[in-house]
């Protein structure tokens, strides 16, 4: 079995191949994904924290539960997720996804994402890739068959399975081209930073009253 393969920086995602997980559970949410007790740090590590309860007897972060599936090989080396509806619902902690990223994990598929953690994610540049109940389940039924791994291609929006089987999927175009980029909302906008400069100086002409207004209140302050 290959290693995981990244082909870019820690923040940019183009194309993803290794181990894939399956948590077919819906409705898990951040605080499983990381409980409070392991919100100490923005700083910190948090790989020992994701799934902190479900990983760790009384969530000690010491003694394995055997039966958790990250806690398996060759799962430890997850680098993608697959889980069911509604993943990564309840609380806005982003953290959530840090756990993830640290981890080692960059794309979690299912089939509905909590609206703020899918939000992270892209910000993250961990891939959240909502896909139908029927490719779930190939997906899952072709895993157990076969080695678990997956390869994703965004660029191509296309997931290769290991038996050869190719299924495409949608995504924003925006965010897709932010995270093909490795790029955040500000990072975007710079790239328009020549277009931004033009309609500045074109508007300083045709609107001076603004902008002398502006000095005028700064000054008097």
């Amino acid at each position: 079995m290959s290693a995981p393969s990244l082909t870019e920086s820690p923040t940019q995602f183009v194309r993803l191949s290794g181990i894939a997980a399956q948590m077919p559970h819906d409705n898990i949410d951040t605080d499983a994904i990381i409980p409070v007790p392991w919100m100490k740090s923005i700083r910190q590590d948090y790989a020992q924290a994701l799934f902190a309860n479900w990983r760790w007897k009384d969530g000690d972060g010491v003694t394995e539960i055997s039966s958790f599936i990250l806690n398996q090989k060759p799962y430890r080396n997850a680098v993608i997720l697959i889980g069911g509806v509604n993943f990564g619902c309840g609380s806005s902690r982003e953290a959530a996804v840090w756990a993830l990223k640290h981890f080692g994990i960059r794309c979690v598929i299912a089939q509905s994402f909590g609206e703020i953690f899918q939000d992270n994610c892209f910000k993250n540049g961990v891939l959240p890739l909502a896909m139908s109940v029927a490719d779930i389940e190939l997906i899952g039924q072709v895993l157990q068959n076969h080695d678990p791994c997956l390869s994703v291609d965004l660029k191509l929006k296309e997931l290769r399975l290991p038996n050869g089987q190719v299924l495409n999927f949608d995504i924003d175009s925006g965010r897709r081209h932010a995270m093909l980029l490795g790029l955040d909302e500000i990072g975007i906008t710079l790239l328009e930073s020549e277009a931004l400069s033009k309609f500045e100086r074109t508007d300083l002409e045709e609107r001076p009253w603004a902008y002398f207004q502006s000095v005028a209140i700064k000054e008097s302050k």
